[in-house]
This record gives C-alpha cells, structure tokens and sequence, in this order.
C-alpha cells in the first residue's frame, strides 16, 4: 500500500513540476520583435513538426503498454503542456508581429488564457481571433484540442470497461458471454 502511496506521490510531484516548468519556460522563453515574419513560419513550422513527432512518440507509447490506462493518462497530460505553451507562444508572437490579429491580447497572460480556454471549449468572446492567420492558427489548436480531449474521454471510458475476474485476470465488461452469443449461467 505504500508502495502505491509513494508512487502516485511522485506521479503528482512529476507532473507538477513538468506543470511548473512549461510555464516558466513560457515566461521566461525571449522573444524579439524582429521584422523578419519568415523565421516565425520557419519556428512555428519547427516547433508543430515537433509537437506530432511527439504525439506519435506518445502514441508508441500507450499501444506498447497495452490495457493499462494509466500510462495513457500520463501521456496525455504529457502532451497536454507543449500543446498549451506552444500555442500561446504563437498567438502572443503572433500579435506582437501584428497587433490586429487579436481582440484584446495584449500580453503573455493573455495569450496563455486564450489557449486554455481555447482547449477548454469555453470561449468566452473577451479574447478573441480577428485576423485570418489567427483564425488559422486557432482552427490548428482546435484541432489539436479534440484530439487530445477525445483521447483522455477514450481513456478515461476505457477505464470503467475493464473489470477484474476473480482469478485476477481483468476482461472487457462486454465480453462476459460466451462466444455464442449467450450471457454465463449463474450457477
């Protein structure tokens, strides 16, 4: 039981500090205004190919682990940090290179509130895309938003489809019947 403890602790304290960490780097990552727009394409084209080479690797990932929800759980919320920071680095950038672009982003608070509540489906309309490259921008995170969300929905029903057999063994709730089609006997 402690062994249990002890490892959840450190599942916590892990994700906390990657939790700590993106933001910080968030913070504090320098961003230049340089006129020169063909190196922000280049970085967001640099770090989006980054962002699906590790989703695949994530993905690797939770087949190779098989049934077992809670690798997937920590994978996606592994993959849930980069999403947010790199999309509010570029909506931030984004504006600062051209300040139509946004409806009330003005800063880096801004831009990371607007990722958020982009991912959380929420969209309260104080923060808001005006400008085409925004919108496109924003209709990529969507994107990456319901995926993310609809694999932690998938993950998290998986979890309640596995019940453990009193041998120990765990088996699909579904697949109680024999194969004819026809439910156990309770003998």
């Amino acid at each position: 039981m402690t062994n249990g403890r002890s490892k959840l602790l450190w599942e916590f304290t892990r994700n906390f500090l990657t939790l700590v960490g993106a933001i910080a780097f968030y913070y504090l990552v320098p961003l230049s205004s340089d006129e020169r727009p063909i190196w922000r394409l280049v970085l967001f084209v640099v770090f989006l190919s980054l962002l699906i080479y590790l989703i695949v690797q994530q993905l690797i990932k939770q087949v190779a682990a098989g049934p077992d929800p809670g690798v997937r759980v920590r994978s996606l919320i592994t993959l849930l940090y980069p999403v947010v920071v790199l999309f509010a680095l570029i909506y931030y950038v984004m504006q600062d290179s051209d300040p139509t672009q946004f409806e009330s982003l003005q800063t880096r608070t801004d831009a990371l509130y607007y990722t958020v509540i982009t991912l959380g489906t929420v969209g309260y309309g104080d923060v808001h895309a005006v400008g085409q490259a925004a919108r496109i921008v924003t209709t990529i995170q969507v994107a990456f938003d319901l995926v993310v969300i609809g694999a932690l929905i998938a993950v998290a029903s998986s979890r309640f489809q596995i019940v453990p057999t009193r041998a120990g063994k765990r088996i699909a709730a579904d697949s109680r019947s024999d194969p004819t089609g026809h439910s156990e006997s309770s003998s």
